[in-house]
């Protein structure tokens, strides 16, 4: 492929971008979006050319490449990985264009220094929003007197960490999750504060946190999850939403990933991170066991096991316990909570909830009432069950836990003042 750098660069005005693609004829609507950005001062380049070009003097000026990959590019990762550190090394920034590569193909890449990530075809306006986040300058930080030190913005909380998991599908573990979350940032009563709470999904692939609260997802989280090690406050905060500006939310990605796209390590930043941030911390769980559950579970001052009274959720908790056991993990924070229990005046179903609990030598210390319809309609409506149905049986039993909650951590605060 003969470099176009030159051609498409009149003598009087500097290069100050590039397109770097495989083809000459590919990825069309990259090269109108360039064009009307800026104009005549880029050029086009294929992948190895742009190796020599950056030692040139021509590639002084360059501020940006746009590189442009698909599926077949994920085949010359090495080369793909080292243009992107060469351009690094000459403090040329990369936004990386991709047509339907994998996720690992993208977090490798996005790992070894690319700056932004477009999805092709080109969103409108995304490219040149793009290329005025890369341009914005960054100011130095000015310190004045009496500020918060730089060490503070990792925060100066140590919260409490409270996860979910379903130990089958459908059992109510994302509805557990969700209200226990608003409910904790409401849990005050008058002339108290409200404690600050996020709520982490992390069912990368199927998690519902998102819709049950009427929220976007965005491709920040994407980008947060795929380089934990570049994490910092003002990052992290970023990535979260807000719902009703009472509770922050990390919402699961807006594509489908595996669940080992992230690893204990980047488990333990996220939940470093938000315990830093936040007095309490729900954690949302896939139902899958993965490589970073054990991070979980050590991190967690609660961990809730959602079931319900039926044979899949029995067996599944045996195997739970079994499974933790084996590997002499910590099963005592785990919490059986029954969702759909019976009612105490069905006496036939509280005997069953009790051999349940004898035959598999567990104690189900919560049991939570069926909270019919109006659940299904406040997950689809997108918002908690207080704002929907605050006189329902399931909400005010999730409210009397997060009060429960709340007042054990006040007792322990003024144990630790003391």
């Amino acid at each position: 492929m003969t470099s176009n750098a030159e051609m498409q660069q009149p003598d009087a005005s500097p290069l100050i971008a590039c397109t770097i693609r495989r083809e000459p004829d590919g990825f069309d609507l990259l090269i109108e979006d360039m064009e009307e950005a800026l104009g005549e001062q880029w050029g086009d380049l294929g992948f190895s050319e742009a190796l020599m070009f950056f030692n040139q003097s021509e590639a002084d000026s360059l501020e940006f490449i746009s590189m442009a990959i698909d599926a077949e590019d994920e085949k010359n990762l090495a080369l793909l990985g080292e243009v992107i550190a060469q351009a690094r090394a000459h403090g040329i920034k990369v936004i990386l264009i991709a047509e339907d590569v994998s996720p690992s193909a993208l977090h490798q890449l996005l790992r070894q220094g690319a700056d932004e990530f477009v999805p092709y075809p080109l969103p409108e306006g995304e490219l040149a929003a793009a290329i005025e986040r890369i341009q914005a300058p960054q100011p130095e930080p000015e310190i004045a007197a009496g500020a918060p030190s730089k060490k503070r913005a990792k925060g100066d909380r140590n919260g409490a960490v409270l996860v979910t998991h379903g130990l089958a599908g459908g059992v109510g573990a994302t509805t557990m999750a969700v209200n226990l979350a608003w409910e904790l940032a409401n849990v005050a009563k008058k002339g108290e504060e409200n404690p600050r709470v996020c709520i982490l999904d992390f069912d990368l692939q199927f998690g519902t946190v998102a819709t049950y609260l009427d929220l976007p997802r965005r491709e920040a989280v994407y980008e947060l999850l795929s380089d934990t090690e570049a994490l910092d406050g003002d990052v992290f905060m970023q990535a979260l939403l807000s719902f009703d500006d009472r509770l922050h939310v990390l919402t699961s990605p807006g594509e489908m990933l595996p669940l080992d796209f992230v690893n204990a390590e980047d488990i333990t930043r996220l939940i470093d991170m938000a315990r830093s941030h936040f007095d309490y911390v729900v954690i949302d769980m896939p139902k899958t066991l993965v490589n970073w559950t054990e991070t979980v579970l050590n991190a967690a001052q609660v961990y809730f096991a959602v079931m319900e009274l039926d044979m899949r959720s029995a067996q599944n908790c045996q195997r739970l316990k079994r499974a933790l056991q084996a590997e002499e993990l910590p099963v005592e924070k785990l919490r059986y909570a029954l969702n759909r229990a019976p009612t105490g005046f069905d006496l036939n179903g509280k005997q069953r909830v009790k051999r349940l609990g004898e035959s598999l030598g567990i104690s189900i210390e919560l049991q939570l009432p069926d909270g019919g319809k109006q659940i299904a309609q406040s997950g689809d409506h997108g918002v908690p069950l207080a704002k929907t149905a605050g006189k329902n049986a399931l909400r005010k039993e999730i409210a009397k836990l997060a009060r429960s909650i709340f007042e054990v951590g006040a007792e322990a605060e003024l144990e630790t003042a003391d």
